[in-house]
């Protein structure tokens, strides 16, 4: 029998999307083509940016300059000694090191096509206020005071990732030969978890609550995103698939969040036997420390 030695999630999040490039003062947000329309996004870098910048991963991060702007990595600074390397690094000088990222991150691709939302602002108060302090007239004057209207996309809607964390790489350095503690790699684990359960994103000066309106996963022998396939969504409702209900059944859970913003939860509790969001990551992070505190 297969030794299970990952965790893998499918998370479905009301959620912004990241902004990509932009043409004068118009800002648009990331897009994919894929299932023949376009669809916003929030991409894997972002999401997984934004996991180690919640989840207090990032805290002990050190950056140095050497040609490139990188992380620090040496003998004493390295993924078992330093979580903010948890999620992979490469480190060039002398000598080149690379260790890949312990987990794994889909984009986070919205499940209706997009629908251009366009937000109009301007810089008006401060324009009159830098106005009144100089003695200028904003009317006839208005580029002196730095008026500048600007405009950007806009898009929040229900969006699918998948995440998937290799357990046997979590705290461990082979560049190093070193290795975290089993209560260091708990914690690791179970800070990422954590974060996803409660993902909050800043976007546009503006808090954006990601967290999970629908999550299935757990332990799995397979390291790769299991459910990122049979997941998805149709207006309000999350499709209850034989396909789904089929991987469900080899050793997984489901938890919803009973906010009305799906109009089968009942459905979704009743043939998926789907617990609450907080006591599916409660019950998850339990089995994380159980599994290290055995391994």
């Amino acid at each position: 029998m297969s030794r299970k030695n990952s965790v893998t999630l499918t998370v479905v999040a009301n959620m912004t999307s990241n902004y990509s490039e932009g043409l004068g003062n118009i800002a648009s947000v990331q897009k994919v083509y894929t299932k023949g329309r376009v669809h916003a996004m929030r991409s894997r870098e972002s999401m997984k940016n934004a996991l180690m910048v919640s989840s207090g991963m990032y805290d002990d991060l050190q950056t140095k300059v050497d040609g490139a702007t990188q992380k620090m990595v040496d003998k004493d600074v390295n993924a078992a000694t330093c979580r903010a390397l948890e999620g992979g690094y490469m480190s060039t000088g002398k000598i080149t090191y690379i260790r890949k990222s312990s987990f794994y991150m889909t984009d986070a691709i919205a499940c209706e096509s997009f629908v251009n939302e366009t937000r109009f602002h301007n810089n008006l108060y401060l324009a009159t206020n830098y106005a009144n302090a100089n003695n200028i007239n904003l009317q006839e004057n208005a580029k002196a005071t730095g008026l500048m209207p600007y405009q950007y996309e806009y898009d929040k809607s229900l969006k699918i990732y998948s995440i998937t964390i290799d357990l046997d790489m979590i705290g461990k350095d082979e560049n190093f030969e070193a290795q975290a503690s089993t209560e260091e790699k708990i914690y690791r684990v179970n800070a990422i978890l954590s974060a996803v359960e409660n993902l909050s994103l800043t976007v546009k000066g503006n808090l954006d609550n990601a967290e999970p309106i629908f999550v299935v996963g757990g332990f799995s022998d397979r390291k790769t995103h299991y459910f990122e396939n049979v997941v998805e969504v149709k207006g309000n409702k999350l499709l209850i698939s034989p396909d789904l209900k089929d991987r469900l059944s080899k050793g997984y859970n489901c938890g919803v969040l009973k906010s009305g913003i799906f109009s089968n939860e009942n459905e979704i509790q009743n043939e998926m036997k789907a617990s609450s969001i907080a006591k599916f990551f409660d019950n998850l992070r339990k089995e994380v420390t159980e599994y290290f505190a055995n391994n």
